[in-house]
């Protein structure tokens, strides 16, 4: 079995005192489903799960429910036996969305306290953003994501005190010995062409076959697609071209989305396609990265909404997009070959699923910086910078920043394959790329180099 982070939160919840209903959200395949039933059996004796879409496709059952009761009354035509109490029974309602009602009627299944519940959706934070009257007091929504690189090497061998032993190289600014570098870069290319899908990932495990890995991939990244124009008829063909249009995007040398290609306008622009870019992130499909004007603490103050960046969500769909199943770009470092935009979807892939929201800069005077994000610790901008290549030590927007005192930003933070951690007396600290597994906001985690 794959471990999971998301395990110990489910966990830490259900064996809480908290009276809240806990949704998780996510895109599919991210195995939100298959961690949700793993636990859920070896908390409680009564395990009852009900799969939302099943329904909706051959019985409808628990259509048009009005009640607590009647919900009850569906209940008990078909788990009966496994209705006990509320310490012993949990319920799991699976793809809740297909039935937007059932999430208003978590508040008042809350109120009567006969069981516990827990509840997932694949598209739930579109359908929380369509629902009219969303139970805020009554549940707790969290979103999972898929394998972040942490969780992948533990699928590859690494254990705890590995893990541990490694943090603890990174906190004290720390180089690697040589083997262990390579074998974390090795494993860091690898999950570049793997990516973070639970069904990718065992695959890779299992069979090390590439072919079998992209076929995944594609399939994934078809329901994504699919899923990108179910819930808005009038506007699920744009929806479906954004989408698509997400590679060829990142391989371009701003990245950000030209709204003027979108439907081949001469004015296209932000505010004509908002409600289709908030469908793309609230779905779990694709990352949004906003401009900044000011590299200031708290970063969204100067954030720019009408200047985006848009990332997949796996990096292996990324991967098995651009290069299809020749893994030679990336494990050979093909010097034709520009794997800026893998390193920083990757990035991007990790952050988002450590917590933090994504920002970057581009000022032609100025330069540009792939992410900016909060230092909580210091109260500053923290400006990151993702190299691929070899000139790892050109970066002019973090040198800015840096000499710039109005801006208060205390270090700067250049990724690459480079082994050696080094500090500059400006603040600019050189990191080997895998070491990104160890951001997270939260002070009482340590997570930015002090």
């Amino acid at each position: 079995m794959l471990f999971r982070k998301m395990e110990t939160t489910i966990r830490k919840h259900l064996t809480s005192n908290s009276s809240k209903i806990m949704l998780i959200d996510g895109a599919r395949q991210v195995g939100k489903t298959y961690i949700i039933r793993y636990v859920g059996k070896s908390l409680y004796k009564n395990y009852i799960e009900i799969n939302l879409v099943e329904d909706f496709k051959r019985e409808q059952l628990f259509a048009n429910i009005t009640s607590v009761n009647d919900f009850y009354f569906k209940l008990s035509t078909k788990y009966g036996d496994l209705m006990g109490t509320k310490r012993n029974t949990l319920i799991f309602l699976d793809e809740i969305q297909t039935y937007p009602e059932l999430i208003t009627m978590l508040k008042f299944l809350r109120q009567d306290d006969k069981f516990t519940y827990i509840a997932s959706g694949s598209l739930l934070g579109v359908t929380l953003s369509l629902t009219s009257s969303i139970p805020m007091g009554s549940i707790h929504v969290i979103r999972m994501y898929p394998l972040d690189f942490e969780e992948f090497i533990k699928a590859n061998g690494f254990n705890d005190f590995a893990i541990n032993a490694l943090k603890q190289y990174y906190l004290e600014k720390k180089s690697l010995d040589e083997a262990t570098h390579n074998r974390l870069l090795d494993l860091f290319k690898k999950y570049l062409l793997v990516g973070g899908l639970p069904d990718a990932v065992n695959a890779y495990i299992e069979t090390k076959n590439i072919t079998k890995i992209r076929a995944i991939q594609e399939e994934v990244h078809q329901y994504y697609a699919a899923d990108a124009t179910k819930y808005d008829k009038e506007k699920k063909l744009v929806i479906r071209k954004i989408y698509d249009m997400i590679p060829s995007n990142l391989e371009n040398k701003k990245k950000r989305i030209v709204f003027k290609d979108i439907e081949n306008k001469n004015k296209g622009l932000y505010e004509h396609y908002q409600d289709e870019f908030e469908y793309l992130t609230s779905a779990g499909i694709a990352l949004s990265v906003n401009a900044i004007t000011e590299p200031k603490f708290p970063v969204i103050q100067s954030s720019k909404k009408n200047l985006l960046k848009l990332y997949m969500n796996d990096v292996g769909i990324l991967t098995a997009i651009l290069y299809k199943n020749n893994p030679t770009a990336i494990l050979d470092d093909k010097s034709s070959i520009n794997l800026g935009t893998v390193y920083e979807n990757v990035v991007a892939t990790e952050l988002k699923a450590h917590g933090f929201d994504l920002f970057y800069y581009d000022v032609r005077s100025k330069g540009e910086v792939d992410f900016v994000i909060d230092d909580y610790d210091a109260l500053s901008a923290l400006p990151i910078e993702v190299k691929s290549g070899k000139n790892y030590a050109i970066h002019k927007a973090i040198n800015t920043f840096l000499a710039n005192e109005t801006y208060n930003v205390k270090k700067g933070i250049v990724l690459s394959n480079t082994r050696e951690v080094k500090v500059e007396e400006n603040g600019t600290v050189y990191l080997p790329i895998y070491y990104v597994m160890f951001f997270k906001p939260n002070q009482e985690e340590n997570i930015i180099l002090n």
